[in-house]
């Protein structure tokens, strides 16, 4: 059956970058993309006018928040509360729970998979936080949000993280990694067991990973055994390493070494590696580019960077700079890491921190960015047929809607979106040729209720902060509000 969708705007690909079509049109037959341009004029089954939009490839999220939004709590702690949001030692060795029950979890996966959708999304690889599991991710955790995944229609990169330590802090008040290997070496034994589940299901849309925890909370010898496997099996390896100085500090005390040495030894290096965040490199060092230096060593084994530029941003971190990392000849991606999973909102923030660091309004280029959104993903995960619309490609396709008052004119509408808009302007999505997002809604799912829910399960994991806490304190004193909340008394009653 062909498909044809046209809109006021349509970003193709000449085969080498994305183009602006106006008045354009995509066809699609199946899974793949027939006919990119203007005035076609062969077989058509079902046509779509969608007018006043922008029609372009699906983006591409390689650090996709997987679970209930945790950034609007510990993004601004001050230092008293600061550690209350990690286990305690006490916790860790004597009460480590799971905070959800297996069907809870998966209404959580659903809710945060149903905002990816929503937010234009159609590729993604996931991330949640383990703050409130007994552990890390299981087998059967993940198997279940594969499920979702197929249901809902995403294209996922799928697997368990895992890992052998946890952030813990001391009853001093420090901050230490507590280790587990047994934990560690389980979790890495389900992970291969995900990649046989993924393998085994034979659907385009599942694809399975590896999925470590952060670098300072692996033994190197569950380094050496995923860097091994990642060999064996050609799967990606996703690491969320060079994000903190603290990393160094606590992998010296460990394993005697630094991030970028223990990425070399354990032959981390020598696999298919994705890296969320890459924000404690200067770039602006020359040293950084030479022979050797940190940004060389990383173009030289193919690393791409996962830049995610909103959360980093609300962190109090940035990349210093874009524009540097690709000079260097390093592929650069992006990723939400938190909520809201919006990339045009990471575009924009992106741009404009990259103009901050490098003093000149032209630097970190829209183009640049929309590339790393689209071209770098794929280039990532190994696929020159998605990122692009172009014949041949995959039908993985976003519809943004320019036609609100409030997006103002419309010089250029992809600039006309990052700078005025937001990915919540999305009104459709295609992947694999399959409607996911239809008219702003997902078909099958009752929104409401699923946010009603997500509510109730984020009041809960917020309250589950002070069993973890040293002090065992209230949340309203760990997540202080803006405000304190008003005292309402029964007015009283004057007598006439």
């Amino acid at each position: 059956m062909y498909k044809k969708i046209s809109a006021r705007y349509v970003l193709g690909f000449d085969g080498t970058r994305h183009t602006l079509i106006e008045d354009g049109e995509v066809v699609f037959e199946g899974d793949s993309i027939v006919f990119v341009g203007r005035d076609y004029d062969g077989p058509v089954d079902e046509d779509h006018d969608y007018g006043q939009s922008l029609v372009m490839p699906g983006l591409i999220d390689l650090d996709a928040l997987a679970d209930i939004d945790h950034l609007i709590l510990d993004s601004w702690p001050s230092p008293e509360v600061a550690a209350g949001h990690l286990w305690s030692d006490d916790y860790f060795a004597n009460r480590r729970r799971d905070v959800f029950t297996p069907s809870e979890r998966a209404t959580v996966r659903e809710f945060a998979l149903a905002q990816l959708a929503l937010h234009g999304i159609t590729t993604y690889m996931p991330i949640a936080s383990e703050i409130h599991s007994s552990w890390a991710e299981g087998l059967d955790e993940l198997v279940g949000m594969a499920e979702i995944s197929r249901q809902i229609g995403l294209r996922g990169y799928l697997g368990p993280a895992y890992r052998s330590g946890v952030h813990v802090t001391t009853a001093a008040g420090g901050r230490e990694v507590h280790f587990d290997e047994a934990r560690g070496l389980a979790g890495l034994r389900d992970a291969g067991r995900f990649l046989d589940y993924a393998a085994g299901l034979d659907d385009p849309l599942v694809t399975g990973v590896l999925l470590p925890c952060r670098i300072e909370t692996l033994s190197e010898d569950l380094m050496r055994e995923t860097a091994r496997i990642a060999r064996e099996r050609d799967a990606i390896v996703r690491l969320h390493c060079l994000q903190s100085p603290l990393e160094d500090e606590l992998l010296q005390r460990s394993a005697g070494r630094g991030v970028m040495e223990l990425l070399e030894s354990t032959g981390l290096f020598g696999a298919r590696l994705l890296i969320p965040h890459g924000v404690v490199i200067d770039g602006t060092d020359p040293a950084a580019s030479v022979p050797g230096g940190p940004l060389d060593v990383l173009a030289r084994h193919g690393v791409s960077i996962v830049h995610c530029p909103l959360t980093s941003f609300r962190y109090q971190k940035q990349l210093v700079s874009f524009d540097r990392f690709r000079q260097a000849g390093i592929n650069l991606c992006l990723g939400t890491d938190s909520f809201p999973p919006d990339l045009v909102r990471g575009m924009d923030v992106g741009m404009h921190l990259t103009r901050l660091v490098e003093g000149r309004p032209d630097a970190g280029s829209l183009a640049d960015y929309f590339d790393a959104a689209t071209l770098g993903g794929a280039q990532a995960l190994g696929r020159a047929d998605l990122g692009r619309l172009a014949p041949g490609m995959q039908a993985d396709i976003a519809v943004v809607s320019l036609g609100h008052f409030g997006d103002g004119v419309v010089e250029d509408p992809l600039r006309t979106l990052v700078l005025n808009g937001t990915a919540r302007q999305v009104t459709d999505t295609f992947v694999a040729g399959r409607p996911v997002v239809v008219g702003g809604t997902l078909p099958g799912i009752d929104l409401a209720s699923l946010r009603d829910e997500g509510q109730r399960l984020f009041d809960r994991m917020r309250a589950a902060y002070s069993e973890r806490d040293l002090r065992n304190r209230e949340p309203d004193e760990l997540f202080p509000p803006t405000y304190p909340r008003a005292e309402i008394r029964q007015p009283v009653a004057v007598p006439r």
